[in-house]
């Protein structure tokens, strides 16, 4: 049945300023964003790292007052200006590998975790160069 489910895909594309990545759930959606890099070589490099720490990050939620600090790589929770509910993946440097789109409810920003945790490791890498 292998067949039938649709697995996500990272998707790397040109901006104005660079290249960057969106990863995609299989139903098309995307669940996690990159920031620009300056080089293709860099941002397949992103893509890399997302594939590799994604599964075996931590999850830091910092909406939880006194919340305990987790060790990288890690999924940050966090609320944005506008209230709502954000995750951003840390690699084992610390540095931002993946962001979110904000979620209104904590528990959607949680599976959107969950599914780049899932989706990430097999993910195809789909090139649109301009």
């Amino acid at each position: 049945m292998k067949g039938r489910f649709k697995m996500g895909k990272f998707v790397i594309r040109t901006t104005s300023t660079g290249v960057k990545f969106d990863l995609k759930a299989g139903n098309g959606e995307v669940i996690a964003t990159s920031e620009v890099y300056t080089t293709l070589d860099a941002c397949r490099n992103g893509v890399e790292s997302v594939k590799k720490n994604a599964p075996v990050a931590n999850i830091e939620d910092q909406t939880v007052e006194g919340f305990e600090t987790a060790k990288n790589p890690k999924f940050e929770i966090y609320q944005d200006k506008a209230g709502e509910f954000r995750f951003r993946l840390k690699a084992t440097n610390g540095q931002v590998i993946a962001v979110s789109e904000g979620y209104k409810a904590i528990a959607s920003c949680k599976n959107g975790i969950e599914s780049v945790a899932k989706n990430a490791p097999e993910a195809a890498v789909e090139e649109k160069l301009d």
